[in-house]
């Protein structure tokens, strides 16, 4: 191979150039502000622009708190939205497509765990894209909302680009030795999150 992987990865990264921090920073910002989490967890984004600050295509100092801030201001869209539309939005269309199992999951999780769900709603797609406008809807105080928020915004953020980071000086490792490995890396990768979603998707069909 001419090049090595990383160095691929690199260059794709330098040829979109500054436009990285606004599409890390916007996927973080929507996902729990327009629901797209329900389809691409901003996390994937930050993961990727972490990796691209190892590569010193992006600045480390800039990157994290862009996404921290995206992480605690998409979730105070959220809340907000759920606050004044959220009984209108389960009933729309958009609602009938997250289903009324997903639903009532964050519904459970929010009443047993209270100002704590918000915090621990970061840790899996499906909470941290429903759990703000639940927590909205379910009347909570956004002073709350905004503490708890605040602190799990702070730690994903800052933990999802920091991980993205540590991911590519594992593949430089790495590469240093099977020129191969980092396509079977990424390979693994890439399969294991399709099995996954798919499972997934199983698991609620079943369960609608």
């Amino acid at each position: 191979m001419d090049a090595t992987v990383t160095e691929l990865l690199k260059n794709i990264g330098e040829h979109v150039g500054v436009w990285l921090y606004v599409i890390s920073a916007l996927l973080a910002f929507a996902e729990a502000a327009i629901l797209v989490g329900m389809v691409l967890p901003g996390e994937t984004a930050l993961l990727v622009a972490g990796y691209f600050c190892h590569e010193k295509v992006l600045d480390l100092r800039i990157m994290i708190p862009l996404a921290i801030v995206a992480a605690i201001a998409g979730d105070s869209v959220g809340f907000e939205f759920g606050k004044k539309f959220g009984p209108r939005l389960r009933r729309s269309r958009i609602g009938h497509w997250v289903g009324e199992s997903r639903w009532q999951t964050v519904d459970r999780f929010l009443h047993n765990h209270g100002g704590k769900a918000v915090f621990f709603g970061r840790l899996t797609a499906l909470l941290r894209a429903l759990m703000p406008s639940m927590a909205g809807m379910s009347g909570m105080r956004y002073r709350t909302f905004l503490l708890w928020n605040a602190i799990g915004g702070i730690l994903w953020g800052g933990g999802c680009i920091l991980l993205g980071w540590a991911f590519a000086s594992a593949l430089h490792r790495v590469e240093q030795y099977l020129t191969w490995a980092p396509i079977a890396i990424l390979v693994a990768i890439i399969v294991g999150a399709v099995v996954l979603h798919v499972r997934r998707q199983r698991r609620e069909r079943v369960l609608d």
